[in-house]
Order: C-alpha cells, then sequence, then structure tokens
C-alpha cells in the first residue's frame, strides 16, 4: 500500500452562502493515479479549488505530505507541491507557447520537469513554442496547460476535465503520456466525464453527487453499475 500523499477529511466549501462540498473525505496515495468522476454541478472542480487554495477551508481539512495546508494561498501550496490544470486550461493567450511554461516554473521548486522535459512529453509543442496560444487547438492548448503545471514539479498534479472538448484521438494521446508523468514520482488526480476513460486510466476512483462522496474503491473492482448509481443518486 501507498504512502498516502493528500489526505482530505470532512471538507466544506461555500460559496458565499451556497455549500458546495459537506464533508468529503478522501486520500491519494504517493505514485496513484485518481479519477474524480460525477455529474456537472456535483462538486469536482469546487474539490480541486479547495485543495488548491482558490477557494477557503480549515487548515485540517487538508493534509499535504503530512503537513496541514487548508486555507493556505493558492502560490505557497504550489510551492508545496500541489499544481493545478484548470477547467477551461485559463492560458495566457497573448504569450508564446514557452513564456505559459515558464510561468510555471516561477515556483522555484526543483525537480525533473524542465522546458526541455516538457518539450520530449509533447513534441508538438516545441515546434510551437514561438507561437501564442490563442493560434493553438484545443488539444495543444491542453498540452500547454499540463505542461505549465508540470513545470512546478508537482508531488501532485491535478487535471480538471482533462478531456473536454476535445476530439477522442487527442485525448487517447495525452492519456498515454500520463504514465510517464506519474514514472516522474508525480501522484495525479483527474477530474473526468468519460468513465471508461477514468477506470481505465486510475487506480481509485470517488463518485461525487452533490456535493458529497457517493462512492469510493479500486478502480478495477467498482462495476458501472454501482457508478451509475452513485452518479445519479438512484
Amino acid at each position: 500500500m501507498s504512502e498516502t500523499l493528500l489526505s482530505v477529511k470532512n471538507l466544506e466549501a461555500f460559496y458565499g452562502d451556497f455549500q458546495a462540498l459537506f464533508g468529503v473525505s478522501l486520500e491519494i496515495g504517493a505514485g496513484e493515479v485518481v479519477a474524480i468522476v460525477g455529474a456537472n454541478g456535483a462538486g469536482k472542480s469546487t474539490l480541486f479549488k479547495t485543495i488548491a487554495g482558490q477557494i477557503p477551508s480549515r487548515r485540517d481539512a487538508v493534509t499535504f505530505a503530512g503537513e496541514p495546508i487548508g486555507g493556505l494561498r493558492a502560490h505557497d501550496i504550489v510551492r508545496r507541491g500541489v499544481a493545478l490544470v484548470p477547467e477551461g486550461r485559463r492560458l495566457f493567450r497573448s504569450l508564446s507557447v514557452q513564456e505559459n511554461l515558464q510561468i510555471g516554473g516561477q515556483a522555484g521548486r526543483k525537480g525533473a520537469w524542465t522546458l526541455e522535459r516538457v518539450y520530449g512529453l509533447f513534441p508538438a509543442l516545441r515546434e510551437r513554442r514561438a507561437q501564442p496560444a490563442a493560434e493553438l487547438s484545443g488539444g495543444q492548448q491542453q498540452m500547454v496547460a499540463i505542461g505549465r503545471a508540470l513545470m512546478s514539479n508537482p508531488k501532485l498534479l491535478l487535471c480538471d476535465e482533462i478531456s473536454l472538448g476535445l476530439a477522442p484521438i487527442i485525448v487517447r494521446d495525452i492519456y498515454a503520456r500520463l504514465p510517464m508523468i506519474v514514472a516522474e514520482g508525480t501522484s495525479l488526480a483527474i477530474v473526468e466525464q468519460d468513465i471508461v476513460q477514468a477506470l481505465a486510466a486510475s487506480t481509485k476512483v470517488y463518485c461525487l453527487q452533490e456535493g458529497r462522496v457517493a462512492l469510493a474503491g479500486a478502480s478495477q473492482s467498482v462495476t458501472r453499475e454501482k457508478i451509475a448509481a452513485a452518479y445519479f443518486g438512484v
């Protein structure tokens, strides 16, 4: 059994007076790939934003590498080794591919991921490194978003809606590279709408339903019927 890297316990999250997460608990081990699934509005993106420090939480609700990080500022959490690939990618569209990647390296963490390593992972980006991000295809933009996060040399990479709006062939291409990221010592958590893809890529899966964990288990032992029931709350 792998050592616990991230522990979330009884996490609650709010947008003003609206409560989006209710007592969410989960664990991610070193070297694991964990999938977070659920319908739109289930709280998946809110969970990632809270872990990444974009939404406030109790200090002891999120523990990373043995230290409580709940409520810390987002840039402090990046410096500790957690990086978020946000839904919609959120690139600096007027900046070049290389400039976007270099922004990810400003956290100053040492590790395996450099510009050359990112270009090795995504060769298409090397060819387009001088182009503005706005001129790239959706798949290439997703590669830049992942590469930018990797440039911070995270221990944990959170990928929110990794395949949203992308052609199936591009999704397969990106997923084929995830094992290379894990091989460098980075754990992964992925929010994914495609349940089949999520189960195939992960070692553990959590299903959220209306801000609560409705199902958790090993990806290879959880049946689609159980996930469907948890997904729709039936």
